[in-house]
């Protein structure tokens, strides 16, 4: 199914002695690209984050804020540095000497002096907090890929609307086509017996001015280019699947074919349908920008 590349979710599981929230929005972009804001404690978890990101979408920005607390109780330990402590206790007695004042020390006073005692938080497992923080990803990217399908609907919709009236328009190019040779014949016909004051013309130069004119200005080959990309932008909106790029890339070429049209055009008519056409395209392309 076509998705769009704009969309957002939220999400907050509570397990394993963790609450995870987890926050997503997506814009349009050329290619994959996540930017995720996550506390440096769990810095190392950024690259499995991106990879389980990739498992949904192809291509467009993210923008990921996640924020992991721990609920259940911690485990702390303390830990002595006795050595630290012991010569902490000579320095002091020694200087109570030299000073020649109470060499009294309380153990509580040993405690206070820096890095006696440290407290330590119990290794984490990561393991756990992934399998918690993978399930928040999902929800949160479930609410984003409905969002993004919803919009994908409506870019399609408008699309395919806009690539049938293309193909009205070159249509309506076939059509006059040849009727724009006819009408320079007679143009010409009527130009010569004005100079020549006679109803006695060259037919031979006539219809040899005709088929140069014609040689030139032809455009079978456009319209057949056209109407072959016309058709391939349409079976890739019922494609469904990561088409944006390529679709970029048929629209650019179409813009290219309606270009030449109107490099060969000498008529008033088709300069008009060429102006159409290009602001069809030049539309599509611009719903194109936003889908994946």
């Amino acid at each position: 199914m076509l998705k769009s590349m704009t969309g957002f979710g939220r999400s907050q599981v509570l397990e394993q002695g963790y609450q995870v929230t987890c926050e997503i929005k997506g814009v349009n972009h050329r290619y994959f690209d996540p930017y995720i804001r996550i506390s440096r404690r769990y810095g190392m978890l950024e690259e499995k984050i991106k990879e389980e990101l990739r498992k949904y979408i192809s291509r467009g920005r993210l923008e990921v804020n996640i924020n992991i607390e721990k609920t259940g109780e911690r485990t702390r330990n303390i830990k002595l540095d006795k050595e630290l402590a012991i010569t902490y206790h000579k320095y002091l007695k020694d200087l109570a000497e030299n000073l020649d004042i109470s060499p009294e020390l309380k153990i509580i006073d040993i405690f206070k002096l820096p890095e006696v005692f440290t407290l330590e938080d119990e290794e984490e497992d990561l393991e756990t907090l992934w399998g918690v923080l993978q399930k928040a990803l999902a929800e949160a990217m479930q609410s984003v890929l409905e969002m993004r399908i919803k919009e994908g609907r409506e870019l399609k919709n408008d699309i395919v609307e806009r690539n049938n009236r293309i193909l009205a328009l070159v249509n309506r190019l076939e059509e006059r086509s040849p009727q724009v040779v006819a009408e320079y014949m007679e143009k010409l016909r009527l130009r010569m017996m004005e100079i020549l004051s006679s109803h006695e013309v060259d037919e031979y130069r006539i219809l040899q001015e005709a088929a140069i004119f014609a040689d030139r200005t032809n455009i079978t080959e456009e319209i057949v280019r056209l109407k072959s990309h016309i058709k391939h932008l349409h079976d890739l909106m019922e494609n469904g699947e990561a088409v944006g790029r390529k679709c970029d890339f048929l629209v650019q070429e179409m813009f290219r074919e309606i270009n030449t049209v109107a490099s060969k055009a000498n008529d008033l008519e088709i300069s008009h349908i060429v102006v159409d056409v290009k602001a069809e395209l030049e539309k599509i392309r611009e719903q194109l920008q936003n889908i994946e």
